[in-house]
């Protein structure tokens, strides 16, 4: 079984978040940050801040 890595584009935003967000994530979200194209929503609204809103370019 090939063993799934992380996308080097995710690494670096998990990098360029500040750390007192990386220390609220939870093992889940950081592998879904990581790893799935999905994101929960408990990490939408940990990331809220620091994503831009592409339906809404002015915000």
């Amino acid at each position: 079984m090939e063993e799934k890595k992380p996308d080097p584009i995710r690494i670096a935003i998990v990098k360029m978040l500040p750390r007192y967000v990386k220390e609220r994530l939870t093992i889940e979200e950081m592998n879904s940050l990581l790893y799935d194209e999905v994101l929960p929503d408990s990490l939408l609204e940990k990331l809220k801040d620091f994503l831009a809103d592409v339906d809404n370019p002015s915000e």
